[in-house]
């Protein structure tokens, strides 16, 4: 017999140092809005959930640890040349993992840091 369960993943929590500045990159390169702001909490569409990093340590008594490679956030964008360009424009001091490739199977990347060190690419769909 299976088991019914209410439970669902529901958001996606990314520690930053300055959640306004945080907020605006995610706004200026994916379009997401915020649907809750808690001081230090922020939720904004798609899932994702900005934490300020004084708060987060203070939970959890541990460092964060920038640019660890632990996970990444995932992207799609159809038009990545033109998202290329607009990262470059707005962002020209990121930090890059691997800067517009195309992996073998044809599917076309760009992996960088948000200014806090964590993760992103941005892929065509597949």
């Amino acid at each position: 017999m299976k088991e019914k369960t209410d439970m669902r993943l529901r958001n996606f929590l990314i520690v930053v140092n300055d959640i306004e500045r945080s907020r605006q990159f995610y706004h200026d390169l994916f379009g997401l809005n915020v649907l809750v702001d808690h001081d230090g909490n922020m939720i904004l569409t798609e899932g994702l959930v900005l934490q300020d990093k004084v708060i987060w340590e203070k939970f959890t008594e541990r460092e964060v640890i920038s640019e660890n490679n632990a996970s990444e956030l995932y992207f799609e964008e159809s038009d990545i040349e033109d998202f290329a360009k607009k990262l470059e424009k707005l962002y020209p001091d990121t930090v890059y993992v691997n800067r517009l490739m195309e992996h073998d199977w044809g599917q076309k990347v760009i992996r960088f840091y948000d200014p806090d060190g964590n993760l992103i690419e941005v892929g065509t769909p597949f």
